[in-house]
């Protein structure tokens, strides 16, 4: 610092310090250590949560204003968030995906597979509706998704399931996204073919990767 801007905020509080009591330095030295990490976990706070897995069928996202819970058997992974009630709002759940064997492009073997893939649904799903399906991209890798309402512990949800494969000849793993908001939970999902066009579902869907 050049002469003519003064002293430095350490220079003028220097004799202060060396004149304060061994007692009340480390008092300031404990006060700046939680400083320190209050400003640490606010920042975690504010940044997205991370998830990523190896294996077969590596993959990734990110996530924000959802949290970890035990997944569903079969599952690899579920974030969620519940209401003040504790009622569910939205759900992002991933399970692995196994194709049978085809011929042909994965983009005509997966409507084949969601055919039977829906029974199951609707199997094993109180109140289940469906309301559409056909092709979609997840981060330009194509994919099958299946929209539907059922009911969710009691509460009605829009869904929207997608069925996802790496974007290779011939592959035959992959996974299903499973996707959940109550209605209400955001004023701008207002049907299963808009869950994860908005709202806090949107990042994790639009950061999921393979690899």
């Amino acid at each position: 610092m050049k002469p003519e801007y003064g002293p430095t905020l350490g220079r003028l509080l220097e004799p202060r310090w060396r004149a304060a009591s061994r007692r009340a330095r480390w008092a300031v030295i404990a006060a700046s250590g939680v400083a320190l990490a209050l400003a640490a976990a606010i920042v975690l706070m504010l940044l997205p949560a991370t998830y990523s897995r190896g294996g077969a069928v590596p993959f990734g996202f990110r996530y924000k204003g959802l949290y970890r819970a035990k997944p569903d058997p079969g599952a690899f992974v579920k974030v969620q968030a519940r209401a003040g009630d504790g009622r569910l709002k939205y759900l992002y759940e991933v399970y692995p995906l196994t194709l049978p064997p085809y011929q042909g492009a994965v983009s005509g073997e997966l409507p084949r597979y969601a055919s039977g893939y829906i029974e199951q649904l609707r199997a094993s799903s109180n109140g289940f509706e469906l309301t559409g399906e056909g092709k979609t991209r997840v981060n330009a890798v194509p994919g099958y998704q299946v929209l539907y309402t059922a009911n969710v512990r009691g509460r009605e949800m829009y869904g929207r399931n997608v069925l996802l494969t790496p974007p290779r000849e011939g592959v035959r793993r992959g996974v299903v996204i499973v996707m959940l908001t109550a209605p209400g939970a955001s004023s701008q999902v207002k049907a299963p073919s808009e869950v994860a066009s908005a709202g806090v579902l949107l990042r994790p869907l639009k950061t999921f990767t393979f690899g």
